[in-house]
Formats: structure tokens, sequence, C-alpha cells
């Protein structure tokens, strides 16, 4: 009978009888672990909540649904939380991690340039500074895995992840009037 553990490369489908295998300088501790997984888990579960109401009908219409640079942020954005989480729980260095790992770099530099076009009143905001942040980090984390400077990577993966996703997904549930807070609180 086939070992669906043995099957798909899923960190929390291996089996408790599996020999531990050597860590290697990629691979994240239990405490990070636990806080990658969390946060990928509760910003997923915001997020899918918020657009299904605002899909939905029941929160309140939001200007800026109407504006495009606004629909492919939130657009490249939304995959982005739930496949960053995984790429990071997952195993590394498989085929699959690196499409994938290339389809998640697109996704945030996609989501960093179309940010450069949203704007509060007109003017540029303080969560902008993000924009640099994350075309700077998606360029430190190819380059790093080009070398194969697995510690590297880890580190600007890890700050692009949690500090350039999750801090500014943070920030958008929490500051009243942005599109997600709406669609989560209104």
């Amino acid at each position: 009978m086939l070992n669906l553990a043995q099957s798909l490369p899923l960190p929390f489908l291996a089996s408790s009888n599996s020999k531990p295998k050597a860590r290697n300088a990629f691979d994240l501790t239990p405490p990070m672990r636990a806080i990658v997984g969390l946060a990928a888990t509760a910003m997923s579960l915001a997020v899918a909540y918020a657009v299904t109401r605002g899909l939905l009908g029941i929160a309140p219409d939001h200007a800026a649904t109407r504006h495009l640079a606004v629909v492919i942020h939130v657009a490249t954005v939304i995959p982005a939380i739930p496949l960053g989480g995984f790429l990071l729980l997952a195993p590394k260095g498989t085929p699959m991690h690196k499409q994938l790992g290339k389809f998640w770099v697109a996704l945030m530099v996609t989501t960093a340039l179309s940010a450069i076009f949203i704007k509060t009143s007109g003017s540029f905001s303080f969560i902008h500074i993000f924009i640099p942040m994350t075309l700077w980090a998606s360029y430190k984390l190819i380059a790093t895995a080009r070398r194969g400077d697995m510690k590297g990577h880890k580190k600007e993966i890890l700050s692009l992840y949690l500090g350039a996703l999750m801090i500014p997904g943070i920030v958008s549930m929490a500051l009243p009037g942005r599109l997600m807070n709406v669609w989560l609180f209104g």
C-alpha cells in the first residue's frame, strides 16, 4: 500500500517512525516553524474571510476595488501568503520547491510594483516603505540561492515573508478605511 507521507513531500504528513534527517543550512528551527506556520495560517484565514465577505457583498463596497493597481495588488498578494508559508515549511531543493519559489518571487515583485500606483489621498503612505524592501529582498534571495548560500537565502526569505508580507498585511487589516480592514470588519 502506498504511504501518503512518502508520495507527498509535505512536512506535516511525515510519519513519526521515519528516521530524522540531518539539518541543513535552510532548515527552520522548531520555534521558527511554529511562527511561520501560525503566521501563514492566521493570515491566510483572515484574508480568505475578508475576500469572501467582499466578493459576496456582505462587507461594504470599497472604492479601491475599482482601481486596477489595487486589483492586481490584491490578486497577487493573496496567493503569496499561503504559498510562501508552504515553501518555508516544505522540503527544500526539490524541483517543485524551485519552480514554486520562482512563482512566489514573481508574485511578490508584482505585488510590490503594483503598490507604487496605489496612493492614499494622492501621495505615498508609510506602508510604501515595503516596496523597496520587497524588491531588494527578492533580488537578494535569488542571488543567494544562485550562489548556493542557503544560510543567506534563508535570512532573505524569512525577512521577505515575515517582514515584507506579514507586517503590511497586518497593517492593512488594522488601519480603518483600508480595503482589507473594511472587508474584514465592515
